[in-house]
């Protein structure tokens, strides 16, 4: 006789951040970033860097629960991410 076990699953959302960087020899990467779980990774494209991130928090979630820890709450899945423009005068010296 064979038994299945159901096991139920819950869907966590984590919000990401990825960004461009770019290196002196002109080569880019992108930077993922998740601040509720302060983990970070990188990827040659956007689609890398969020694969990568997803494999890293997957990973992370799974040894807090090994662990008993607590799993952080999960981002709020309404939040609104944007960014805005302003404008300053040209002789303003930015810090790269």
């Amino acid at each position: 006789m064979v038994y299945s076990f159901h096991m139920e699953k819950k869907v966590l959302n984590y919000r990401i951040i990825i960004e461009p960087e770019k290196y002196e020899d002109g080569s880019t990467v992108y930077v993922a970033y998740c601040p509720k779980l302060g983990i970070s990774d990188y990827g040659d494209t956007v689609e890398e860097a969020k694969e990568h991130m997803t494999e890293a928090i997957q990973c992370h979630i799974e040894g807090l629960i090994k662990t008993g820890d607590e799993v952080p709450a999960p981002d709020a899945q309404d939040a609104y991410i944007s960014q805005t423009l302003i404008t300053v005068p040209k002789t303003v010296r930015l810090a790269f």
